[in-house]
């Protein structure tokens, strides 16, 4: 190239070597201020927009680095779960089960509940069915939407024979009271039961969702 534009190499790595470094640390307040300015609702697209109005030139990789260097995140990018009003069976159903939660034999009682994961920046739901007799996870499902066939599958990922649970415990949310599980419960002779207000179960479930939800997925 030096030869092409008759220049000699020497003048060449003397310009190189001695011109004026360009630090993307000089625009870090200018950055931060225009976070702020903007209610710290936009990232690094609408903050180089921001920059360009005040004759200030940066990369969107460069915000981001200042972005991340000074913990700048934008609120539109904290993907928050949203709770969804479901209503609740409140069909009187005898107490079976009578607080006795031990001594119960593999596959008798199981309990069943629903939680959200993360996954892949989208919210998922992860259906248990758990033994009251090891608490251990008999079945289990994932998908993105909480309806019954989400319960549906669970059952199918049972490996011991259904007509062996005598009592099968929720909270008698819509995804547990349908046709299509009424229809499994049915056929085996499983009895469904409701009792919001046994504690010990409640934190039985708890513990092991929030096992499941602390999995890295």
């Amino acid at each position: 190239m030096c030869q092409i534009l008759k220049i000699a190499k020497s003048t060449y790595y003397y310009q190189t070597n001695n011109c004026v470094k360009y630090d993307v640390n000089n625009y870090e307040e200018e950055v931060i201020s225009a976070f702020n300015k903007i209610r710290k609702i936009y990232g690094a697209r609408k903050i180089k927009a921001f920059l360009m109005r005040k004759d200030i030139i940066l990369s969107r990789r460069k915000i981001i680095f200042l972005m991340i260097k000074n913990n700048l995140v934008s609120k539109y990018t904290k993907l928050k779960y949203r709770n969804h009003k479901t209503m609740v069976n409140n069909d009187q159903i005898s107490n079976v089960l009578n607080r006795q939660f031990n001594n119960k034999k593999p596959n008798e009682v199981v309990v069943s509940d629903l939680t959200y994961v993360q996954v892949g920046g989208k919210w998922h739901y992860i259906c248990l069915l758990i033994d009251l007799f090891n608490r251990e996870i008999i079945g289990y499902s994932a998908g993105p939407n909480k309806t019954a066939e989400l319960v549906q599958q669970a059952f199918h990922k049972i490996t011991g024979p259904l007509n062996k649970i005598t009592l099968f415990h929720t909270d008698r949310g819509n995804e547990f009271k349908n046709k299509i599980i009424d229809e499994i419960l049915i056929t085996f002779n499983i009895k469904s039961m409701t009792m919001l207000w046994l504690k010990q179960l409640t934190k039985l479930l708890k513990r092991n969702l929030s096992r499941v939800k602390n999995l890295k997925i």
